[in-house]
């Protein structure tokens, strides 16, 4: 086990440094940023208006406490934004996440929402960063807990599996514990004299209202078989962006069917209800401005794909709205499908869609891609040697599908 006896919490002079936010560069939109840089490099460009008006939907419309999912977007920018719009609540993954959200934001609750998690990781969680509230879907898990966590009035939340909604991606296919082992956990929890709680998740980019009323009914009989009173109820992430070619319904349906389910919950008033929403708080709130390096006949060869910002066009098959710069003309009003390749030496590093730009697009063109502001810097690599880590941030509206 790690000795964890070295590591401190920052000053209150360090925090208070942090917690003002990283100073990004400002320009009313993506052609200015252009014009004034030329970059040659991939550009973030971050809308800060937009995190804070959509931490305020969620904030306004779910009907309990709103977790921002860091693995999403860890960005320091993107985090310091929505704690300044009233997230207060982090749901994170890694020793790393509750390192950056507590040290930054130090009045933030870091909740350990991974199931799986390292002994070293729960003391220094426990021990550095005061986390009280933690994920389990096996018993073994919480023999960790119990031998790794030093302070005993913590939370333990009992993740169940749900069947599919509809989702881009299921998560419990990996995560989650069948009904009947969830309801014995729910009961060892309860025993060893700690906080008890429920979660589910119904899986990334969930179109599909309905999908959490099911995981809830499921929840509910989990809850009536356990007999231990339920502190938390956290009904997971999951809520959707809408993509050209994945439109869903508003967030605000979302909402009603959960306000609708919890009526039918064995749960008291004193159960904090939660949701960890990553893509929808922060897809919109970005773009990505990358340069034409060569044109070769309907294909464009950019400084950016799949490798690296881009990788869930790849993954997911989302398709991003995509746009010419050409600060000096203007483009061509014809337009012409491209295939647009980025920057590696892998074939496979191409986008899984034709993007329809101004037919006389060249080498030197900019193009900005919007709705990226989740899982791609998150996920990106440094494969080839290539990197997309300049952020600016920008005034314009959110660059969306027309």
């Amino acid at each position: 086990m790690h000795d964890t006896t070295d590591l401190q919490i920052p000053s209150a002079a360090a925090v208070a440094a942090k917690t003002r936010g990283p100073l990004l560069r400002r320009f009313s939109d993506a052609d200015a940023m252009v014009a004034a840089l030329r970059p040659s490099y991939p550009v973030f460009c971050l809308r800060p208006h937009v995190l804070a008006e959509s931490a305020r939907r969620f904030i306004d419309g779910f009907p309990g406490d709103v977790m921002y999912a860091v693995k999403c977007n860890p960005h320091p920018a993107v985090l310091h934004h929505l704690f300044e719009a009233g997230i207060k609540h982090y749901d994170t993954a890694s020793l790393t996440e509750i390192a950056q959200v507590r040290e930054a934001h130090p009045l933030a609750e870091a909740y350990f929402m991974h199931p799986v998690k390292s002994r070293a990781a729960l003391l220094s969680a426990s021990k550095v960063y005061d986390v009280r509230h933690y994920v389990i879907d096996h018993a073994d898990e919480l023999s960790k807990i119990l031998e790794s966590v030093v302070r005993r009035d913590i939370a333990v939340l009992v993740r169940l599996s749900t069947p599919p909604g509809n989702a881009l991606f299921e998560l419990s296919d990996k995560f989650g514990a069948t009904p009947d082992d969830a309801a014995g956990l729910l009961q060892a929890v309860h025993a060893a004299g700690l906080e008890t709680g429920l979660a589910f998740h119904v899986g990334s980019q969930c179109g599909e209202p309905r999908a959490w009323r099911t995981a809830m009914d499921i929840a509910a009989r989990v809850i009536g078989a356990a007999g231990v009173p339920i502190r938390y109820l956290d009904v997971g992430g999951g809520f959707p962006a809408s993509y050209s070619n994945h439109a869903v319904p508003p967030l605000e349906d979302f909402f009603a069917v959960i306000a609708e389910g919890l009526k039918a919950m064995p749960i008291g008033p004193d159960c904090a209800v939660m949701c960890e929403p990553g893509r929808a708080m922060v897809a919109d709130s970005m773009s990505l401005v990358t340069q034409v390096q060569l044109r070769k006949d309907k294909a464009l060869y950019i400084n950016d794909g799949i490798f690296h910002s881009m990788s869930e066009s790849a993954v997911a098959g989302v398709k991003l709205p995509a746009r010419l710069i050409r600060p000096e003309s203007a483009p061509a009003t014809a337009t012409a499908d491209f295939t647009i390749f980025g920057p590696t030496c892998d074939s496979t590093d191409l986008l899984p869609h034709t993007v329809a730009l101004p037919a006389d697009a060249r080498e030197g063109d900019w193009i900005e891609f919007g709705q990226i502001g989740a899982y791609s810097n998150a996920m990106a690599t440094r494969f080839n040697g290539f990197s997309s880590e300049t952020f600016v941030s920008v005034d314009s509206p959110a660059f969306l599908p027309q």
